[in-house]
């Protein structure tokens, strides 16, 4: 079982189902998070049907803890990639939970 999904394994998970090389598939996986970057960068939402959406978010300045020694520090205000799951992609999840459970058990 993979722990990590790469660019490499899109592509390669892609490429059958567009009949194109590994090279070219490579090539469209990273058009394609090249756009979902550029638009989270505009400040706009990326909506993907049955998967969720990203989002940009503001946050504000505060205070803080260095965690080496206790001491208050401030945080700057900064922008956050936010992501909200949707119901098909809760679902799926929680069912593959369910199916791993009743397989160990």
């Amino acid at each position: 079982m993979r722990k990590n999904l790469t660019r490499a394994h899109l592509a390669e998970a892609v490429s059958p189902y567009l009949t194109v090389s590994r090279r070219e598939a490579s090539d469209l996986v990273d058009a394609v998070l090249d756009e979902i970057v550029d638009t989270l960068a505009r400040g706009e939402e990326v909506k993907l049907s049955g998967f969720g959406v990203f989002s940009v978010r503001a946050k504000n300045e505060r205070v803080g803890r260095n965690p080496r020694n206790g001491e208050p520090a401030k945080i700057t205000p900064r922008k956050v990639v936010v992501f909200r799951a949707s119901r098909v992609l809760k679902a799926r999840v929680a069912a593959a939970e369910e199916d791993g459970a009743e397989s160990e058990g």
